[in-house]
């Protein structure tokens, strides 16, 4: 396992990160037993970047990863999040927010997380963001609850905004770096080496279009972006690799990010996930890919307030 720098953080984090949604049962059914020795084994082979949150499960993923990290918390760094609380409850008040850590805190069983994020921040006013939920965080941090805080979305510019015209440890962005969107690479990772915030990718294979599991009904990428995993899967074929392995090590060989999380819930996952580390991308293959996505490259879906979907730099 190989280990970046988060940001000014003291954190040298996995460049695989445990995503947890799914101890949450976000895509199917997780076994609990099997999600708790998912995260022993990702203990045991080097994985020390956690991320979980409220909303994953309506709170399940947060109590079933607190129940796993049992006699381990301290080996790992714990990211946890505020602000989401179900598809459409979302809260970023200030007191709302300072409730928030404590009840995550019960739940993951422990009195302190590493790192404490505000949840998708396209759904809320900036006002809002500004004038309560930012102070809330850094209310939060000077307790000592938490020993950095981020912010985490969907519309790559406008946390490149957000993280330009304040002070955060940390932006996750998901979704905007993998094998059909770079996006990323324009603004927030140059304001990144620019500020000091350390940078995390999450969704690297975009929610399953990048695999060769079903595409989740529920998913609102635009049809021609679904469309894309069929030929992407033959191509991957024909070059023997599986599409999963070729996209999980293109996100991690991406020295600007320090950690890509992808969620994981059985150890049959994780340890996909972990031969990816060992991958050698054939000759040829990102090239071909790079040919077939050419239609379809940063062709993304908007979520949350229109104002805050940002499409260029500003």
């Amino acid at each position: 396992m190989d280990y970046r720098k988060l940001g000014k953080t003291d954190m040298h984090v996995s460049i695989l990160g445990f995503g947890a949604s799914p101890l949450g049962d976000v895509f199917e059914v997780c076994d609990e037993q099997e999600g708790i020795a998912s995260v022993h084994l990702a203990i045991d082979q080097g994985v020390n970047f956690f991320d979980v949150a409220p909303f994953y499960g309506e709170t399940l993923a947060e109590t079933r990863l607190g129940r796993a990290l049992k006699g381990k918390r301290k080996d790992i760094y714990l990211a946890t999040k505020c602000g989401r609380y179900g598809l459409r409850d979302f809260d970023f008040s200030y007191g709302r927010i300072l409730k928030s850590i404590d009840e995550s805190l019960e739940r993951l069983q422990t009195d302190y997380v590493d790192l404490f994020q505000l949840h998708d921040i396209e759904f809320v006013s900036h006002q809002q963001i500004i004038e309560e939920a930012i102070p809330a965080m850094q209310h939060i941090k000077a307790s000592g609850k938490a020993r950095y805080i981020g912010l985490t979305g969907l519309p790559v510019r406008y946390l490149a905004s957000l993280a330009r015209e304040n002070e955060f440890d940390t932006v996750l962005s998901w979704a905007h770096y993998n094998l059909i969107q770079d996006e990323i690479l324009e603004e927030l990772v140059p304001l990144s080496k620019e500020k000091g915030f350390g940078l995390m990718n999450a969704a690297p294979l975009v929610q399953r279009i990048l695999s060769d599991a079903p595409i989740p009904t529920w998913h609102n990428a635009p049809a021609e972006v679904k469309a894309i995993q069929a030929p992407l899967l033959a191509l991957c074929r024909d070059y023997q690799v599986a599409l999963s392995d070729v996209a999980m090590r293109f996100a991690m060989d991406q020295e600007a990010i320090a950690t890509t999380i992808v969620g994981m819930s059985d150890r049959e996952v994780l340890r996909r996930n972990l031969r990816a580390l060992d991958l050698k991308i054939p000759d040829g293959l990102l090239e071909d890919i790079a040919k077939l996505v050419a239609p379809i490259k940063n062709t993304m879906w908007y979520e949350g307030l229109p104002e805050n979907n940002l499409r260029k730099k500003i």
